[in-house]
């Protein structure tokens, strides 16, 4: 059964059942399969616990501030604001909040038994099990365009089309490949990836071959996602003041021509953009790549899941480094509060990095002292700290000031907070200049 359809019999709308997932943290694929059908523990617990959900819903819409929340679960203001500045800006200037803020999910973040939920889902998967970390709602923004290939509702009762291309765009190291490999998985086609010497004309075991050539051979292929990167680059707009490059062109003039059949032959092109301004609009219509999807820098609870999660990555519960981070605590998420806090607009790669640097820094202590007794410092921290801080270059902040318009103007309604979200994050890299003080003598009415 889809999720929508439950949705349906339950007489909620599906946004809440999506919502649910998100605030209470639990792993998407627990609940739905990858063709979004709905598992069956999480049928059982949706049917099971209509009413509470159906509350939830009422809570969602209703809008309350920080005192009204706090008053609620008997808690002190502080607590509350904190969890929600966490995770959601405010969205009335009267300090209320919309729709986005759930009081049952604050209460579940300060300690609240809602132990009567995972008695449906079983053990909570552990964080190094999941397929992915943080990131629900994009998961569920992506699910919802590809319905048309998991759906054959979509073309009967809507008249639908499968998608012919994609654009995930986003700043560098936001994980478009990830998102790009994982869209091939849900609608179960092959990845495949156009490499550089495919476009233009070349020699391939002695043969020659040009992109013509390759793409016609990919529509004969069973069920193919073709995967380009710096699709805004290839594919960007001819100008008096910008040249392009004439293979490029040339790509561009040939999926053009092609586009028409990629349906009729499963072929679905999924193109990765820092950003979607240079595209060609032609090549953004309708009936060609007009599903546009931003994949956004993580979020500060998705960074502090992240550390955790590279951190123990691939670890046994024996190894050295499991034991040095057991011994610092750093086995569990509120250790990595703080650095994900400074994180700010950092990418997937500088947090990767992040944790590459640290475990390092950790070994060769460790070789050292042949000893798992080590404190990870907060010198060690820092050190860590600025070498993932090397690729927060002008040009990327730049990048991701970019991609705020861009998705600002194509996906606003879609992620407001996480627009909001990474715009305060940005905001504290620019610099306000001190204003200068006037020269000149003061007049005396200035005096006065």
């Amino acid at each position: 059964m889809k999720l929508e359809k439950l949705a349906n019999e339950l007489h909620l709308p599906a946004e809440v059942l999506i919502r649910f997932i998100s605030d209470f943290e639990l792993n998407p694929s627990d609940c739905i399969t990858k063709q979004h059908d709905v598992k069956d523990d999480f049928e059982k617990f949706a049917r099971e616990n209509t009413d509470f959900l159906k509350k939830y819903d009422k809570d969602l819409k209703t809008p309350k501030s920080v005192e009204e929340i706090a008053s609620i679960l008997e808690q002190p203001n502080d607590k509350i604001a904190e969890i929600i500045h966490r995770k959601n800006p405010p969205i009335y200037d009267n300090g209320m909040y919309k729709s986005s803020v759930s009081t049952f999910a604050i209460d579940y973040q300060l300690g609240g038994n809602y132990q009567f939920m995972y008695d449906y889902f079983g053990k909570k998967t552990y964080l190094n099990e999941w397929n992915f970390i943080g990131y629900r709602d994009i998961f569920f923004f992506i699910s919802r365009e590809l319905e048309p290939f998991i759906s054959s509702l979509e073309m009967s009762d809507w008249g639908l089309h499968k998608p012919v291309g994609i654009i995930l765009y986003g700043p560098p190291g936001s994980g478009k490949i990830f998102w790009a490999r994982k869209i091939a998985e849900i609608i179960g086609y092959q990845f495949k990836e156009v490499k550089k010497h495919y476009m233009g004309t070349s020699f391939i075991n002695g043969t020659k071959t040009n992109f013509n050539d390759f793409l016609v051979m990919m529509m004969k292929d069973e069920k193919v996602l073709l995967f380009m990167e710096d699709f805004d680059t290839i594919m960007s707009m001819r100008n008096d003041e910008q040249s392009v490059n004439s293979c490029d062109e040339e790509t561009k003039e040939i999926v053009l021509h092609y586009i028409s059949h990629f349906e009729e032959e499963n072929l679905l092109m999924v193109g990765s953009a820092n950003s979607t301004f240079n595209i060609d609009r032609e090549i953004m219509a309708p009936g060609r790549f007009d599903v546009r999807i931003p994949i956004f820098p993580p979020n500060v609870q998705e960074r502090c899941e992240m550390l955790l999660y590279h951190m123990i990555e691939n670890l046994t519960q024996d190894s050295l480094l499991m034991k040095i981070l057991v011994r610092n605590d750093a086995d569990h998420l509120p250790f990595w509060q703080q650095t994900a806090d400074r994180m700010k607009a950092f990418s997937n790669t500088m947090i990767i990095d992040f944790t590459q640097s640290l475990k390092k820094k950790i070994r060769n202590l460790y070789l050292n002292k042949k000893s798992t007794e080590i404190t990870i410092d907060e010198h060690m921290m820092n050190t860590a700290f600025r070498e993932a801080s090397f690729k927060l270059t002008e040009e990327y902040l730049t990048q991701v000031d970019q991609f705020i318009v861009d998705v600002s103007q194509g996906n606003y309604d879609d992620f407001p907070e996480r627009i909001s979200q990474l715009k305060t994050e940005l905001e504290s890299y620019k610099i306000v200049e001190t204003p200068r003080k006037s020269i000149g003598f003061a007049h005396n009415s200035d005096q006065e």
